[in-house]
C-alpha cells in the first residue's frame, strides 16, 4: 500500500515483499514531526526506504539520522570520518570498504543498531548495487516444524574475522565507545536465532553468513547443516530488492528485520559510501 502525507504520495512500494521509494521528500531540510512519524511507520512496513536525488552534506546526513533516533559511533571499531562527524562510517572500496556477503550490521555486538542510513558519495562507473532481503519472509519460508525448532535456538555472532586485526594492528587495540564501553576486544556474543521485532512483534530469522558462526548446543555438523538451510532462506530473491545507486541517493533500512549484500562487480573503480547507524536494543526471541 502506498503511504501518503498531506495528499502527496510519499512511499511507493518497490516489491510486494520489501522496499519503497520516497517521493517529494527533501532530507536536507528539517523534517516535521508528522513526516518523521510517517518515515518510521513506512520503515516498519517496507523495511527499506530509498530517498533518491538528495543533496546531503555530512552535517545534514547526521541531522537526518538524529531525527530518526539516537545515533551510535560510526562503528564499534572503525573510527568516524573526522572529529566533527564521529557518527559517519566511511565505506571506501579501496580501503576495505566492501561487503559482498549477506550480513546484518554489527550483530557481533550485544546491542546491534536499530537501523542504518547509507548515502552514496562516490560511485563507480558501472556496478556497485546493494541488495536487501526480508528476514521476516525468510523465517516464514521455513516449514512449521523447522520454525518451531528455530524459535528455541541461540547462535554465536563473531566479528573478529573482519575487525580484530584492524583493531589490534591499525588502532593499537583501542576502538570506539559502544553502548558506554570502550571496545578493546571483540568477544563473540549470543543472539536468538529468531528475533521478535520490538515494535511490530513479528518474527525474523536473525542469523547471517557475515557474522553468525555456530548454533549453541548442536554438534558442528548439525550447526553447519542448519545454518546452511537458514542462509539459503535468507538469500532467496523472492523476498529481496536490489538498488542501483545514483549520486545522492540515501537508503534507510531496519537492521532488526533485514540483511544486505554489497555487490562487488565494479572491478578497480572506487566506491565511497557514508553510513550512520541508529542505536538499537538487545535482541530477544520468542517466549517459550
Amino acid at each position: 500500500m502506498t503511504t501518503t502525507v498531506e495528499n502527496r504520495t510519499v512511499f511507493e512500494p518497490l516489491t510486494v515483499a520489501i522496499g519503497a521509494r520516497a517521493h517529494d521528500v527533501d532530507l536536507s531540510q528539517p523534517l516535521t514531526p508528522a513526516l518523521v512519524a510517517e518515515i518510521r511507520a513506512a520503515l516498519l512496513e517496507h523495511k527499506v526506504l530509498v530517498f533518491p536525488n538528495q543533496n546531503l552534506t555530512p552535517d545534514s546526513h547526521v541531522a537526518f539520522g538524529r531525527s530518526l533516533g539516537e545515533l551510535t559511533a560510526s562503528h564499534p571499531v572503525v573510527p568516524g570520518m573526522d572529529d566533527q562527524h564521529p557518527e559517519i562510517y566511511v565505506l571506501d572500496s579501496t580501503d576495505g570498504g566492501k561487503a559482498p556477503v549477506w550480513h546484518t550490521d554489527v550483530t557481533f555486538m550485544k546491542r546491534p543498531p536499530l537501523g542504518s542510513v547509507l548515502r552514496a558519495v562516490s560511485l563507480p562507473t558501472v556496478g556497485g548495487d546493494t541488495c536487501w532481503t526480508d528476514l521476516e519472509a525468510a523465517y516464514l519460508t521455513l516449514s512449521e516444524p523447522l520454525r518451531r525448532l528455530a524459535d528455541q535456538l541461540q547462535a554465536v555472532h563473531d566479528g573478529r574475522k573482519d575487525f580484530q586485526e584492524y583493531l589490534d594492528n591499525r588502532l593499537g587495540g583501542e576502538g570506539n565507545t559502544w553502548d558506554g564501553d570502550r571496545i578493546r576486544t571483540l568477544d563473540p556474543v549470543v543472539h536468538p536465532v529468531v528475533r521478535v521485532h520490538p515494535e511490530t512483534g513479528r518474527k525474523s530469522l536473525f542469523v547471517n553468513p557475515g557474522f553468525t558462526t555456530t548454533i549453541l548446543g548442536l554438534s558442528e555438523v548439525e550447526s553447519r547443516a542448519l545454518l546452511d538451510i537458514f542462509f539459503v532462506a535468507i538469500g532467496r530473491p523472492e523476498h529481496s530488492v536490489r538498488h542501483r545507486w545514483t549520486q545522492g541517493d540515501v537508503v534507510v533500512w531496519d537492521n532488526r528485520s533485514t540483511a544486505h549484500y554489497a555487490v562487488d562487480d565494479y572491478g578497480h573503480f572506487q566506491r565511497v559510501m557514508h553510513r550512520i547507524t541508529i542505536r538499537g536494543d538487545e535482541p530477544f526471541g520468542p517466549t517459550p
